[in-house]
Parts: C-alpha cells; sequence; structure tokens
C-alpha cells in the first residue's frame, strides 16, 4: 500500500518573504565587507541586524511557521521519552565494551587461523 504524496502549496507571497529573507543575509554579508572601513562592531551590528532581519521574515513565512512547528513536536516528543538512570547507562556500556573485546579476540583469532592454513599449510610457506 502506497503512501498518499503530500503536496506543498506555497503562495507567492510565501515566495517572496523566503527571496526578502534570502536578499537580507546577502545584503548583511555584503553590508558587513562595504563597511570594512568602519570599526568592527559597528560591522558586527550591522551583520547581525540584517541577519536578525532575514530570520524574522523567514519565520513568518510558511515554511519558518512548519520549522518552528517541527521543533516543537520534537521537543514535546523528546519529553516522552524515558531516559535510563545512570546505572543502566553504565551497565550497557559495560556490554558494549565487553562485546567489542570479545569481537576483536574472534576476528584475531580468525585473521591467525586462516594465515596459519593459507600460509603454512596451503601454500607451504614457512616463516
Amino acid at each position: 500500500m502506497s503512501q498518499p504524496s503530500v503536496e506543498t502549496v506555497t503562495s507567492g507571497a510565501d515566495k517572496a518573504k523566503l527571496a526578502a529573507a534570502a536578499v537580507l543575509v546577502v545584503g548583511a554579508v555584503g553590508a558587513y565587507y562595504a563597511l570594512g572601513a568602519q570599526p568592527l562592531w559597528l560591522r558586527v551590528i550591522a551583520l547581525l541586524g540584517l541577519l536578525g532581519v532575514a530570520l524574522a521574515v523567514f519565520f513568518v513565512s510558511e515554511p519558518g511557521r512548519q520549522l518552528t512547528s517541527y521543533g516543537r513536536d520534537s521537543i514535546r516528543e523528546v519529553r516522552k521519552v524515558v531516559w535510563p538512570t545512570r546505572k543502566e547507562a553504565l551497565q550497557m556500556t559495560g556490554y558494549v565494551f565487553a562485546f567489542v573485546v570479545v569481537m576483536a579476540l574472534f576476528l584475531w583469532l580468525t585473521d591467525k587461523t586462516l594465515e596459519w592454513v593459507l600460509y603454512d599449510l596451503v601454500l607451504g610457506w614457512k616463516r
């Protein structure tokens, strides 16, 4: 059973807002370099101010509202997670380390066995 396709409808106003936000970002970088003769603090304030305005314009568009909604939903879901206690986390970490050590020994033993079979028994190369 296939999922129904979701079609996003973007209005002309939203496209204009996104374009304005992009122009503001480019303008912020351009202003930073255009004010090259000014003190650094003034250049940084101009950059951050224009970037702030660009963010504000973005967040009033539909994609910005969707991003905000997604963020709220994500935070709500993270609050539902049952996190392990410290003891459980340490036990699981110990199990992982033990498994890694056992797997490393197994792979080393397998490698050495294959090396012995191929080089000493099959090919007859004695070291």
